[in-house]
């Protein structure tokens, strides 16, 4: 497969050809489980999008577009629960076991990670 400067060079030089004889020519095939052809278009476009400096960041290892931010607002449901979301959770590091004591204030619940001294007693 061919990357960088070498790509550009040939995506140039085979000019008007179609786009599987282009993904062919540089060298983006592979065989499937029957022995026949697979043209690799994702990985020829990343490649020749990455030889002309665009940036595609982490390669697609992260876990898709991200969704909304975070309203630090939870609202009590129908049921009388009150859920908070797995972003936060995931925020604080917690895991699913982990235990709380509840502090019930004036209107406010504080959590309290369980066997850990409160601060403002």
């Amino acid at each position: 497969m061919l990357k960088e400067s070498e790509l550009l060079a040939k995506v140039k030089e085979l000019g008007d050809v179609s786009k599987s004889e282009l993904v062919r020519r540089c060298g983006y095939v592979s065989s499937k489980k029957d022995g026949t052809e697979r043209l690799n278009f994702t990985a020829f476009y990343e490649a020749l999008l990455e030889a002309k400096g665009v940036n595609l960041g982490d390669g697609g290892a992260g876990k898709g577009k991200p969704g909304r931010s975070l309203s630090y607002v939870a609202t009590v449901q129908g049921n009388g629960n009150l859920l908070v979301g797995k972003a936060y959770t995931a925020l604080l590091g917690l895991e699913p076991g982990d235990e709380f004591e509840l502090k019930l204030g004036r209107k406010q619940i504080r959590l309290i990670p369980a066997g850990a001294a409160d601060e403002e007693e």
